[in-house]
């Protein structure tokens, strides 16, 4: 009898939960979660799917050698992104409220190159773009070989882009006497100045003068932020630096200054002089002439802007005024009769073409290429934008930098601690 009371009992229990359940099933209020669509995840964090053709990434085995154009899925560059939290809130994988700018990293480099732009990307993401997710242009006079692109496209969290250097962009033109480029090769290579017997330095620095923003992959872009291999960034970047630039009308911008090597350059100044007398429109009211010259555009003092470091506007670069004065200097031959560097070119032709406000020092970003650091001056930058840098090896300020100069000439205020640091 017991026996028969107590499965009657487990009976009536489970009847009375069935019934329980069945209420609180078809009476909730609460919808249960659609499946999501595998699509809303595509450009999140660059859309790393290498298989997917619309990711914009091409995977090594699929790519094709020289110039690609890739469909990028995520907003059109300029429009507006979706809203999230400020910069310094910034979450990994979200996109600031202001949405990214039309602009894109450039690197020059070689496939041995690898390991040492790796290093400058993780630098790069970890300090800034992970945060925005800005494309990566990779430029080389070979074609990229399938390790370059694997490692560097899981690297970057935007899409990367890879392109070939037309073989006129990277050869002595038909006007230089190659006799005469030999003989000063072999001249500078006994006077041992660096780089003095190079030819592939030369063919470096002559395409970075005058022809990287024409490459068909760069035709995509109105700003660019150049990297080398083997660069440090020692601070966290909470703010976009080409949202700055454009917002603030520059055009051109720095972190380190310093003199030029007068043995590689030696008539760089007489060929501005003839670009000047021949261009007068193009010279610019309000220039940084002072910056450039002790005497009045006389001669140079051989200051300039480092420009393995350069953000900056493309659309200058392609107008009609940097064109003429870059063709101006081309046509002397200075790059193989001489050793005319990149930076020189470039600075002389910022300080000449655009007003002095057009050029942005960026003192937040703080940039170590060998041999020299830029390391924000002031503790309270340094601590809020969790800074690695020894102050004490800051260039700003000694003898052989020309950013006291650009301040004395912008009628800037040097920061407090500045002479700490001086020579």
């Amino acid at each position: 009898m017991a026996g028969s009371t107590r499965i009657i009992r487990y009976v009536l229990f489970a009847f009375f939960g069935i019934i329980i359940l069945f209420f609180i099933t078809s009476s909730s209020s609460i919808p249960k979660p659609p499946i999501p669509d595998s699509s809303i995840f595509k450009g999140a964090k660059g859309n790393k799917n290498h298989n997917d053709p619309s990711s914009g990434h091409t995977s090594p085995s699929s790519a094709s050698s020289g110039e690609q154009r890739l469909v990028d899925e995520r907003p059109a560059p300029g429009s507006a992104a979706p809203a999230a939290a400020p910069a310094s809130n910034v979450t990994m994988g979200a996109v600031p409220a202001t949405g990214r700018l039309n602009a894109t990293f450039v690197t020059l480099a070689r496939n041995s190159d690898l390991w040492d732009i790796a290093d400058s990307i993780r630098q790069v993401e970890d300090r800034f773009n992970r945060n925005y997710h800005y494309d990566w242009v990779f430029l080389n006079d070979r074609e990229f070989d399938d390790d370059f692109k694997k490692v560097t496209t899981a690297l970057v969290s935007g899409k990367t882009h890879y392109g070939t250097i037309a073989k006129e962009h990277w050869s002595f033109p038909d006007f230089i006497d190659q006799d005469k480029a030999k003989a000063v090769r072999e001249d500078m290579a006994e006077r041992k100045i660096i780089y003095g017997d190079s030819i592939s330095y030369r063919h470096m620095c002559r395409f970075e003068s005058g022809f990287f923003f024409r490459q068909p992959l760069m035709q995509n872009y109105e700003w660019y932020w150049r990297v080398e291999p083997s660069v440090k960034l020692y601070c966290d970047i909470g703010f976009d630096p080409f949202r700055v630039m454009a917002e603030n009308k520059k055009k051109y911008s720095f972190v380190i200054s310093l003199y030029e090597y007068a043995e590689t350059i030696p008539t760089i100044w007489d060929s501005a002089k003839k670009f000047m007398k021949q261009y007068p429109e193009h010279i610019a009211e309000g220039n940084s002439m002072k910056w450039l010259s002790d005497d009045n555009g006389e001669s140079y003092n051989h200051c300039h802007f480092w420009s393995n470091f350069e953000v900056g506007n493309l659309n200058w670069l392609r107008s009609d005024a940097y064109i003429d004065f870059f063709e101006t200097l081309d046509r002397d031959g200075g790059f193989f009769y001489e050793r005319w560097g990149d930076a020189p070119v470039h600075s002389i032709a910022a300080g000449l073409l655009l007003k002095k406000e057009e050029i942005q020092f960026f003192d937040d970003i703080a940039y170590w290429h060998v041999p020299f650091t830029h390391c924000p001056t002031s503790e309270k930058k340094r601590l809020e934008n969790k800074c690695a840098c020894n102050p004490k090896d800051n260039f700003d300020w000694k003898g052989y930098s020309c950013t006291t100069r650009w301040f004395d000439m912008m009628g800037m205020e040097k920061p407090a601690g500045y002479q700490d640091q001086k020579d």
